[in-house]
């Protein structure tokens, strides 16, 4: 099969950062689907890894997780697909990706596909939504129903029109939260409003003022999802006592959880892969949570984050996508597709 890697990190403009070449098709054992990709998207992920590779490796290494395909075969342990179901999956940190012609992935981490989506506009959720929703549903503790209080409780989204943002604020309004998300130019903040923001801010300016100035002197949870270390003392400072944080970007300093201490705040890591890296028990999941998302994607209550397709999946738009991301101006998701639509 064909496949797309990286041997070693070049800037994205050189020809030479991603390389074509082919391998034999795997085959599928115990719960493992083997799966034919029709489409997959790039991530922050993608290039943080490629980035990563500072020394040369013998055998290219294939990135992407993010998928939409149809499976061609099934291990001796699957009960819950069978060859010809279309599906979608952000697949395992520590096994190839998705940037081949087909991959091996775990069937407890993998949906069936929405029914009513284009390839690329399901391509581009499975990642984001789980991060979303484990951020929020898991981490956070949100009950997905809304809540019957008069005064619903606040979030506040740092980052909202990034591709999990966008996600978080559309499941944040969902579970009945007052989402209050930042954005910056004025398509971010259209675009951040449309998907379910009540109020947007400014990350370059004083978020602690500019919360203060739309009535809340705290908020009751904070979802962290661009330059944790940046923003850090104005979630201290927002944070409502006994309130949760949540942050899935890293730290690149030590965090001061002290400052956290008199209000007795909660704060907490989110990374998507955690389940599938140390093989967890809970990892069938990941398949739930992508059945419930697949059906809001279905009937509307939840819109697709797609806001550019590349035809096909291959090097040179890899490197598109890459750069696209790379820029850190990107809004929702970029997607490869070998699909006309």
């Amino acid at each position: 099969m064909r496949a797309i890697g990286v041997t070693q990190y070049r800037p994205i403009a050189d020809p030479k950062s991603f390389t074509t070449f082919f391998e034999p098709k795997p085959t599928p054992t115990n719960h493992d689907l083997l799966v034919k990709i029709i489409a997959t998207s790039v991530n922050p992920v993608d290039t943080g890894v490629r980035q990563g590779i500072q020394d040369p490796l013998d055998q290219p290494k294939v990135l992407g997780w993010d998928a939409y395909g149809t499976v061609e075969a099934t291990g001796e342990a699957v009960n819950l697909f069978q060859p010809g179901d279309r599906v979608f999956y952000a697949g395992s940190f520590i096994r190839p990706g998705t940037d081949s012609e087909y991959q091996l992935v775990d069937e407890r981490l993998v949906g069936h596909a929405p029914k009513n989506l284009k390839p690329a506009e399901i391509a581009a959720m499975p990642l984001t939504s789980l991060t979303a929703w484990e951020a929020l549903f898991e981490q956070l503790g949100l009950p997905l129903t809304p809540d019957a209080e008069p005064a619903p409780k606040t979030i506040l989204i740092i980052n909202g029109a990034g591709g999990v943002g966008s996600v978080a604020t559309q499941l944040a309004h969902l579970a009945g939260l007052k989402v209050i998300a930042t954005a910056s130019r004025p398509e971010t903040i259209a675009w951040t409003k449309a998907h379910g923001a009540d109020a947007v801010v400014n990350h370059r300016q004083d978020l602690v003022r500019q919360v203060s100035d739309l009535g809340y002197q705290y908020v009751d949870y904070i979802l962290e999802l661009s330059d944790l270390n940046q923003h850090w003392q104005e979630i201290t400072a927002l944070i409502a006592p006994s309130g949760h944080i949540v942050s899935i970007t890293g730290s690149d300093q030590p965090l001061d959880l002290r400052a956290l201490k008199q209000k007795r705040a909660t704060f907490a890591w989110e990374w998507m892969y955690t389940k599938s890296y140390y093989q967890t028990a809970d990892m069938i999941s990941q398949h739930e949570i992508l059945e419930q998302i697949s059906q809001f994607l279905d009937n509307g209550k939840l819109q697709s984050t797609l806001t550019k397709t590349l035809h096909p999946i291959d090097a040179a738009n890899l490197r598109a996508a890459h750069q696209l991301v790379e820029s850190h101006h990107m809004m929702g998701k970029v997607v490869l597709t070998n699909e006309l639509e």
